[in-house]
């Protein structure tokens, strides 16, 4: 496996780094965001990156303006997206180059995550075969709420949702009733999860078990939209 440092250009809004791990054999790119309060090296992305290399699945990981630059508050909504497309440009790219191309996702922890389809819902992401959202944040914890799920009706590609049952950014009968109409939303369920995937001992799983859930659901997901687009 190898890994490369790399920048992000972003026009007016200057450059950002960014993170290819590559495993030997891959079989898969994700364009991979960070959630609102973490960066592209936290250890929680540096292990989804990980597990998904173990998988054959390569990430291009990247930060957003506001955390490259040390700013507590997250990125406009604007600038935000702006930066999910140039990833989506610079990832496809680099799928482009290795052998005879790999198939494109993009998608992130969380925040991450809605700002990937987010973009998604305003114009089509180039290349992009689908999108995985690792923790969707459907609404600030203890404020349950839809308004966040409003714009996923315009996102034209498969969508994954992995969502830990525990999640208090996510209330189930909210999410489930959010996606049911949208037939491009895949959502599983990791029991006794919570919106960083972790579980507690008297659940009878381990943290390792949930992320062997996310790979695998993860990796069944890719190879099929791979095929089938």
């Amino acid at each position: 496996m190898s890994t490369r440092e790399l920048k992000l250009s972003l026009g007016e809004n200057g450059q950002v780094s960014a993170l290819l791990q590559l495993p030997t054999e891959a079989h898969t790119i994700l364009a991979l965001a960070h959630g609102a309060g973490t960066d592209m090296r936290h250890a929680s992305m540096q292990s989804l990156a990980d597990a998904l290399a173990a998988a054959g699945i390569a990430t291009l990981r990247y930060n957003f303006p506001y955390k490259e630059h040390g700013r507590g508050r997250p990125d406009s909504p604007e600038v935000a997206t702006a930066t999910v497309r140039a990833a989506c440009l610079l990832a496809a790219e680099l799928a482009a180059g290795l052998a005879d191309g790999l198939p494109l996702f993009a998608g992130g922890r969380s925040f991450g995550g809605r700002m990937t389809t987010l973009a998604a819902s305003q114009t089509p992401l180039d290349g992009v075969s689908g999108i995985i959202l690792f923790a969707f944040p459907l609404h600030p914890a203890g404020k349950p709420a839809v308004t966040r799920a409003a714009h996923l009706a315009q996102v034209h590609v498969p969508m994954l949702f992995l969502q830990g049952t525990r999640d208090a950014l996510a209330t189930p009968e909210l999410l489930e009733g959010s996606l049911r109409p949208l037939h491009l939303a895949q959502l599983h369920w990791l029991a006794e999860a919570d919106h960083s995937f972790k579980v507690h001992k008297r659940s009878g799983r381990t943290d390792a078990e949930v992320m062997g859930e996310v790979v695998q659901t993860t990796t069944v997901f890719v190879q099929k939209k791979s095929v089938n687009p």
